[in-house]
């Protein structure tokens, strides 16, 4: 049995979706949770904070430290995705999501540091599939995630010797609440909702508590000889060929 008792985790995007779950779940494990992100959460202690800003991954950390004295866990969950081509995305939008996808991660593992040394901590990054492969227009999103997953292998490598692990979950289609609302607007959601499931070998897509399960294991004692590593999880979407 899991148990994480004692132990403090930030969660970033930890109002919704996946990050809701991890922190719900760990929560239950016995785990101090607090997230961060735009908006208050109404069900942790939060920062509310742009992770757009480069400035702001210090100060949450600061003030986690000022109210917890310690961290354990460091999950970095929140990211942002949008569809646009090579040719329409201006330099703008390429550099804000890299700032919330790979920057504000690293800068938090960066301000996290001392206090995850003290600690022997652990780091869960949330890349994703597509960090793997791409989806169409998905050039932004995909480059940050598939560099994500780099920075999980190079934390782990150089933090090893002070007794931090850091791992990355890469999800593949998960029921949250934005890709719920994407399938309820299509013309037929049963059928949408049939052929995707078709595409999973094991028959169905993923919940956000299937990720948080993993993050779990990932954040627990039993997982220390484990680090560096990427877990898809995608009910084996990726391993399976397309017909002809």
């Amino acid at each position: 049995m899991i148990d994480l008792t004692g132990k403090v985790a930030l969660v970033t995007g930890g109002r919704s979706g996946i990050g809701k779950a991890i922190a719900q779940k760990l929560q239950n494990l016995g785990a101090s949770i607090f997230t961060a992100q735009r908006s208050p959460d109404s069900d942790f202690p939060s920062f509310q904070a742009d992770l757009a800003d480069s400035t702001v991954a210090k100060t949450i950390i600061e003030e986690l430290i000022t109210q917890t004295g310690q961290l354990d866990i460091l999950v970095n969950n929140a990211g942002e995705m949008f569809e646009r081509s090579i040719s329409e995305t201006s330099l703008d939008d390429w550099q804000h999501m890299m700032m919330v996808n790979i920057t504000t991660p690293f800068l938090l593992i960066q301000a996290a540091l001392p206090h995850l040394e003290t600690t022997k901590g652990t780091i869960i990054n949330i890349g994703s599939i597509e960090g793997v492969g791409t989806n169409p227009n998905h050039t932004a999103y995909a480059t940050s995630k598939a560099a994500l997953h780099g920075l999980t292998r190079s934390a782990a490598v150089d933090l090893g010797r002070y007794g931090i692990s850091c791992n990355a979950i890469a999800p593949g289609w998960i029921d949250t609440d934005l890709n719920n609302d994407f399938i309820a607007a299509m013309d037929d959601p049963d059928a949408f909702r049939k052929d995707i499931a078709n595409i999973h070998p094991a028959g169905r897509t993923g919940t956000p508590q299937d990720v948080a399960a993993l993050a779990a294991f990932l954040a627990s004692d039993e997982s220390r000889f484990i680090t560096g590593q990427t877990y898809i999880i995608d009910g084996g979407r990726t391993v399976k060929l397309s017909l002809p």
